[in-house]
């Protein structure tokens, strides 16, 4: 599932090509077809994103809510035929965005995009985020931290890559309890996400690894994963950890695969 640096790259890259345009909505699939006829041949504001939740503003007060859930992608570029099942086509005569395969695809309005952002976590990404917000449910709670990094409720945007690397990077046992871990320590958290999230905004990939770990640094050879991105544990499970030589240890943990160093992540 694309984690939230991806939605607000996309959030940019649609603003970029049809920001301020009179575009064409169309559904080839013809799921969407009754709501993409009310966006059709109407101006296209801009594209934003909270969290894994990506919202285009139509004007008349309508947006686009899209999900792209574990299979769903939205690929940007020169108009072509249609392929493959596109549940929403935005289209102009220099560019077409192809929606396939999403969790969800909605027309709402304004107070509706309102509501949905009210049952989200606060983001990293946005300049509005109140880190305290998350806090307040974060140590009320038993569950271990690794799992409430995941709850999109608790804290928007953040998925299994950038869950597993801010707590290695700041040596946290994913085990512990959010009632048992210290605000100095979910501030760090937080501010690594906030350091971290907007260069995988930029890069479109996700590196977490400090200058003296990088392959270049320690004379080895660049990661190979379809996923990119130079990290500590995230899909290393057996291998040596890059600070201690310890191996990365794996386990399923709030439906996903965590990955830790058992030596280097103590504190909490």
């Amino acid at each position: 599932m694309p984690e939230g640096h991806t939605l607000h790259r996309l959030a940019l890259d649609l603003t970029q090509a049809f920001g301020g345009r009179v575009v064409s909505v169309s559904s080839p699939q013809g799921r969407f077809a009754e709501s993409a006829a009310q966006l059709d041949k109407t101006q296209m504001i801009e594209g934003t994103a909270h969290g894994k939740h990506l919202f285009c503003e139509f004007d008349g007060d309508r947006f686009l809510h899209i999900h792209l859930g574990l299979i769903g992608s939205f690929d940007l570029g020169p108009p072509q035929p249609p392929r493959g099942l596109v549940r929403v086509r935005i289209a102009t005569e220099q560019a077409a965005a192809d929606l396939r395969g999403p969790q969800l695809c909605a027309l709402i309005t304004r107070a509706e995009v309102a509501t949905q952002v009210a049952m989200l976590g606060p983001d990293p990404l946005r300049a509005d985020a109140d880190p305290d917000l998350a806090w307040h449910r974060i140590h009320r709670a038993t569950r271990p931290i690794a799992a409430l990094l995941m709850d999109q409720t608790i804290l928007s945007g953040v998925g299994n890559v950038y869950r597993a690397e801010v707590l290695f990077r700041n040596r946290i046992n994913p085990h512990r309890p959010g009632n048992k871990l210290i605000r100095r320590s979910w501030r760090r958290i937080w501010a690594d996400l906030v350091e971290l999230m907007p260069q995988g905004v930029v890069t479109n990939r996700i590196d977490t690894v400090r200058p003296e770990h990088t392959p270049q640094a320690m004379g080895r050879p660049p990661r190979e994963d379809d996923h990119g991105g130079e990290v500590y544990v995230y899909r290393r499970a057996g291998m040596a950890c890059l600070v201690c030589g310890s191996k990365v240890r794996t386990e399923l943990l709030a439906g996903r695969n965590l990955f830790w160093c058992a030596r280097c992540q103590r504190r909490g």
